[in-house]
């Protein structure tokens, strides 16, 4: 059984089932899911809590099984959790988890967490087991887009709204913008607030006032508005990963990476095959596919290969062999490559 976030309250208002496989990198999310699991299962009658870390090949899994079975003197059940956080659990441990979906302890609820699962994971039979077993909870990060309506949903959950109109969108834009991929910030943000103001109506200078710059970035989220053509984000967003310590040339070969699987899937789809085929020969799979096909439509072949000649370019200054015709620093050429990008994608999509 497969479960939405939005969907756990009302699952578990109705009573515990015996097994929760909670997975998604978002630590807040993690942390909100499995403390209302765990507050359930308290309730359920759950007294005693044991904890498991997988770490490494030589995990005693027999220790599991022996928590699962042992009830204490006075405890009417147990919350047993399984934390793997490399998200494998190896050959002994998939052979296991299958057991143990497949004869779920009585009086114990299990909760088992897990990072994000790319698509060999999700379709293991480990994985298959425990979820057909139990109920799974997919944690999917809040994307840009959807990022001021989950802030103002947190906010009336202290009773806070922003005022309507212009001013309200600026408010929540603004609050987006400071705390976007940190979502554990943007939580801290919205306690700041309920303790700053009664509820009530928030101004833009009341947000603008209290909430810090705590953007935190990653590549994914710099190459989705490179792709899409916002130049405002995009260069925030490097000018963002530039601080925070990120190296160039891992930048610069992610771009590359991308430019390249463009090129491809441009070149095959002006050779007459559908989108989604070129898309699948070219080996782009899940979240990426949305990005190299804005990438196929806003440039043309042509333009692909001329900026794939210039990321050579733009490699050899970063790895500091100098260029009249480049800037020397590496984030400065980085940037002069990503304008010569932004310049096509800003355009009406190519033909």
């Amino acid at each position: 059984m497969q479960l939405r976030l939005d969907q756990l309250s009302s699952h578990l208002s109705r009573g515990c089932r015996a097994l929760y496989v909670v997975h998604g990198d978002e630590p807040l999310l993690q942390q909100e899911a499995a403390d209302a699991i765990r507050a359930a299962a308290r309730q359920q009658g759950c007294a005693e809590r044991d904890v498991f870390t997988v770490s490494g090949a030589h995990f005693d899994w027999s220790s599991v099984w022996g928590a699962a079975q042992s009830m204490g003197l006075f405890a009417t059940g147990r919350l047993i959790e399984i934390r793997i956080p490399q998200g494998r659990p190896g050959k002994e441990g998939a052979q296991m988890l299958e057991r143990y979906a497949q004869a779920l302890p009585d009086s114990v609820v299990t909760l088992i967490s897990l990072p994000r699962l790319d698509n060999t994971a999700l379709k293991s039979s480990w994985f298959e087991a425990l979820q057909s077993a139990g109920v799974s909870l997919r944690l999917d990060p809040v994307d840009r887009a959807n990022l001021p309506a989950w802030i103002a949903q947190r906010l009336a959950q202290h009773g806070l709204r922003v005022r309507d109109g212009d001013e309200g969108r600026q408010a929540l834009a603004f609050f987006a913008q400071r705390v976007e991929g940190n979502l554990l910030a943007a939580h801290q943000e919205v306690l700041k607030l309920s303790l700053l103001h009664p509820p009530g109506e928030l101004s833009l200078e009341d947000i603008q006032t209290a909430v810090l710059d705590v953007a935190r970035f990653d590549a994914r989220q710099w190459l989705e508005a490179l792709w899409v053509g916002d130049v405002r984000r995009c260069l925030r967003i490097l000018a963002g990963l530039q601080s925070e310590g990120e190296s160039a040339v891992a930048l610069h070969w992610v771009l590359s990476e991308d430019l390249r699987c463009a090129h491809q899937v441009r070149c095959a789809v002006d050779a007459g095959k559908p989108m989604p085929l070129a898309l699948s020969q070219a080996r782009v799979w899940g979240p990426r596919q949305r990005a190299m096909e804005q990438a196929a439509l806003r440039c043309s072949a042509r333009q692909l290969a001329q900026l794939l000649r210039a990321a050579r370019q733009c490699d050899g200054v970063i790895k500091g062999l100098g260029r009249t015709d480049w800037p020397a620093e590496p984030f400065d050429a980085l940037q002069r490559l990503v304008m010569s990008l932004l310049q096509i994608t800003r355009r009406v999509p190519a033909q």
